[in-house]
């Protein structure tokens, strides 16, 4: 970074920020510069990224020093024991951080492919004052970033809704929402599992959904997710809340039925699932 380029960051950082994205991290100091990067790539610039670190014991605390010296945009935070697989409790510390209008998210693994991506949720949610949540499609890769295959998600709001129970209307690495109202609506962590799709319902009470039919980030399925090695309790899980939600949203017999066939898939032994795991997220996120 040049030196222009390190002042123009350092008058940055004393402006409040329009957008504060949160970056929870644990032991994978090799893939956040890559995701940082794609941050620092996007055209607009008045952000702060609030790195969240969940106490990792490799390197992670020397890398996150290193990138908040070369940009003061960043802001790092450290958990002094490890919540995972509770993912909930570090990104509402982020969440506290946060000075920014409005919130982003990315994961550590992951990187925003579109320089524009802040820049269009921004100025879409400066135009309607309605929405609280806005997203788009994703790119998914593996860990050697080969496109494995991508999926838009519904577009509108009435088609958002109309979904919302089946399967999680939001990708979470895409998204931008209204920081005000996840603070009042108690940010992540009613539930253990599945936080975000929780948020993004509760937060539907408040307004409006859009995603944007473009492609903003790219997401690395390893096989080893979250959402592969606790699929039995993340299943329990959406299967409580969408009955919580069943009045606020339509579909909630067949997203309870789709959602309760995942249930059952969760009993059979993960050397069956695991072979089958990526199709199967393809169909449901090219359907949903």
């Amino acid at each position: 970074m040049g030196a222009a380029t390190q002042m123009d960051t350092a008058m940055d950082a004393k402006k409040t920020p329009e957008i504060s994205i949160i970056l929870p991290t644990y032991n994978r100091s090799a893939q956040l510069r890559r995701a940082v990067e794609s941050v620092q790539a996007q055209s607009f610039s008045n952000w702060e990224l609030i790195i969240v670190d969940d106490a990792s014991t490799d390197d992670t605390p020397q890398t996150t020093a290193e990138l908040a010296a070369r940009d003061h945009r960043i802001v790092v935070v450290r958990n002094k024991s490890n919540f995972h697989p509770d993912i909930s409790k570090t990104l509402n510390r982020g969440l506290a951080t946060a000075r920014g209008r409005y919130i982003a998210r990315i994961d550590d693994d992951d990187y925003w492919i579109d320089g524009e991506k802040l820049r269009k949720q921004f100025d879409y949610m400066e135009h309607h004052p309605d929405c609280v949540v806005t997203g788009s499609g994703m790119v998914v890769v593996d860990i050697s970033g080969r496109e494995q295959y991508r999926f838009l998600k519904k577009e509108a709001d009435a088609q958002i809704r109309r979904a919302a129970l089946s399967a999680n209307p939001f990708s979470h690495t895409t998204v931008m929402f209204r920081s005000d109202i996840a603070r009042r609506v108690g940010g992540y962590g009613r539930w253990r599992y599945a936080e975000d799709w929780d948020l993004w319902l509760t937060m539907g009470n408040y307004g409006t959904f859009y995603n944007f039919p473009e492609y903003f980030a790219a997401y690395t399925f390893s096989g080893e997710n979250k959402s592969f090695a606790y699929l039995r309790a993340q299943s329990r899980t959406i299967l409580s809340f969408i009955f919580v939600h069943r009045r606020e949203y339509p579909g909630f017999f067949r997203g309870f039925m789709l959602n309760g066939i995942q249930y059952l898939y969760s009993f059979l032994p993960a050397w069956f699932r695991r072979p089958l795991q990526n199709f199967l997220a393809s169909m449901k996120r090219r359907t949903f």
